[in-house]
């Protein structure tokens, strides 16, 4: 895999994410992911957008993360938010969100964050059993979906 950093409104990041929130419909019925984002939440130093291409330049899987600071919906000071960790069907189980996710981790605590959250729902076990594996546990609820009965919010110090 050849993972590059890409601005979210990339034509392969945007693309992939239409994908995800299709995804997210099919699972809560609700339309997608309403959280506010911004290209401008991934640019560097102040976060990051990555995407996997496979060995025929086809994007496969993305991952991003915005920083966040104290703001009044659970983040707290040198946050880093991951957003859309997606996987596109065919290239499932094969460890790909593991490398993402390892290369956003480490892309966040080299600009200076110190802890990485995210948010994820309970009809996502696959997203639920890679972070708690990779060392995330429970924390405060923050962001868009903080007062949805549905919505788990995890943490993990960088």
């Amino acid at each position: 895999m050849n993972i590059r950093r890409v601005p979210f409104d990339h034509p392969d990041a945007v693309k992939l994410n239409d994908e995800v929130q299709a995804e997210y419909h099919l699972r809560y019925g609700d339309g997608g992911d309403a959280t506010a984002l911004d290209a401008s939440d991934f640019t560097p130093p102040r976060g990051v957008y990555l995407i996997a291409y496979d060995d025929n330049d086809r994007p496969v899987a993305t991952g991003g993360w915005r920083s966040q600071d104290e703001n009044g919906e659970g983040n707290e000071d040198g946050d880093a938010e991951l957003k859309r960790m997606f996987v596109i069907e065919q290239m499932r189980g094969r460890g790909l969100a593991r490398r993402m996710l390892a290369g956003l981790e480490e892309d966040a605590r080299a600009a200076g964050r110190i802890r990485m959250v995210l948010e994820t729902g309970t009809k996502q076990p696959e997203a639920i059993a890679l972070y708690v594996s990779s060392g995330y546990e429970p924390c405060t609820k923050f962001g868009y979906y903080r007062h949805y009965e549905s919505s788990l919010c995890y943490a993990k110090p960088l």
